[in-house]
């Protein structure tokens, strides 16, 4: 049982690195392969709309409540592996690379949230706690692409491309081998295209689903347009000569150990005060952004910057673990699965909003907007009842 965490935790940061690996080298894809300029934007959306659809099907037809999680895990941990090492390939087309992203995030709907279902079956105390790191290793592979690009000089965006699918490969080898089906795991024997919705009749699995969707509009809007804030920033500063990439790595990467830091504290405050002081404060960062992604000093640009990415991050294992904990064992993995898709379709309709508002207004007050999930997070977090977060 005590090797078991570690052992996700690893897999999870692994196979999670190919999230974002396709959003880190998209300049150089779309240009090297296709001399496509409007590739960009598909991209960076084709695999969120993967992972939408994944999540959606593997909720209706309840995969990992009726398969064994940990096979489920190393199943799409290979397949990613193989789709995103695809990329490589000579002589591919926009249509093509669109599609290798697509089933790429397809792919991640039996990575992420599956990861979090092995862990609740391991773990039915101090879920907060271990979800904490498991989100960490997420936030870690999320911005490990962006550490291979900016560490070296001139290094081909196909060193991105095989690193990641060679750690997505490794991950679910992992789980395989060393991850067994959890005690708290209940098999659901029968097919229901209804019961992933089941959870929603729960008023506490209702608020914290929607504290978490009021979070998830903010989150990956700021981790996707975070390089285009930061070569703003350099670009009206050329005396300062930093890497982008490396600074968008330190951003993201810093909300690792907040993760962990808050799922600890979990362990001793209730997970809906910790939630609601991590959503508080990244939602006054919303607010603050047009007058600090703007200002003079340099150090009190990054300082938000860093402060931003602990906060925007910090309250997500514990909405993880409260929608886990207010939905019954037999359709936890369906609840979680389906949660995590209505969270990833917000994401595109705040990425997609913002990315059209930006073309009308100053860059430096565009991401003011994001405000608009926590404060609904917030909303949501306050009609829970306090009682049964403890």
């Amino acid at each position: 049982m005590k090797r078991v965490l570690p052992v996700i935790v690893i897999a999870q940061f692994f196979c999670t690195s190919v999230w974002f690996a396709g959003n880190v080298v998209i300049t150089d894809i779309a240009f090297t392969l296709t001399n496509d300029v409007s590739l960009l934007a598909q991209l960076t959306s084709a695999v969120q709309i993967g992972f939408i659809s994944g999540t959606m099907l593997f909720a209706i037809l309840a995969v990992a409540d009726r398969f064994s999680p940990s096979y489920v895990f190393f199943t799409c941990s290979l397949l990613a592996a193989i789709f995103n090492l695809a990329l490589s390939l000579d002589s591919l087309k926009g249509i093509d690379i669109l599609i290798l992203r697509f089933l790429t995030g397809f792919c991640l709907a039996g990575i992420y949230p599956v990861g979090i279902k092995i862990t609740a079956d391991h773990f039915k105390d101090g879920l907060g706690k271990s979800l904490g790191f498991l989100v960490g290793a997420l936030v870690l592979g999320t911005a490990f692409p962006h550490l291979v690009k900016g560490s070296f000089i001139d290094v081909s965006w196909l060193y991105v491309v095989y690193s990641t699918s060679a750690l997505s490969l490794c991950g679910g080898l992992l789980v395989l081998l060393f991850v067994p089906d959890g005690p708290y795991r209940k098999t659901s024997s029968k097919l229901s295209f209804t019961d992933f919705g089941k959870g929603f009749k729960n008023k506490n699995f209702k608020a914290a689903a929607f504290g978490y969707f009021g979070h998830m509009w903010e989150l990956y809007a700021f981790w996707t347009f975070l390089p285009v804030m930061i070569s703003h920033y350099l670009k009206q500063h050329p005396e300062i000569e930093l890497s982008t990439s490396l600074l968008s790595f330190t951003v993201i990467a810093v909300g690792a150990p907040a993760c962990v830091v808050a799922g600890l504290l979990s362990q001793k405050i209730s997970a809906k005060k910790i939630a609601f002081a991590a959503l508080s404060l990244s939602f006054l960062c919303c607010l603050l952004s047009p007058f600090l992604l703007q200002n003079n000093s340099a150090y009190l640009f990054f300082a938000f910057l860093f402060i931003w990415g602990i906060t925007v991050i910090a309250d997500s294992p514990l909405f993880s673990s409260l929608v886990a904990k207010h939905v019954p064992n037999e359709n936890k993995g369906s609840a979680l699965t389906i949660v995590n898709c209505i969270g990833f379709s917000i994401t595109i309709l705040s990425i997609e909003f913002i990315n059209s508002i930006s073309k009308h207004m100053a860059p430096h007050l565009v991401y003011s907007l994001l405000a608009i999930g926590p404060f609904f997070g917030l909303w949501s977090l306050i009609n829970m009842r306090e009682k049964v977060m403890k």
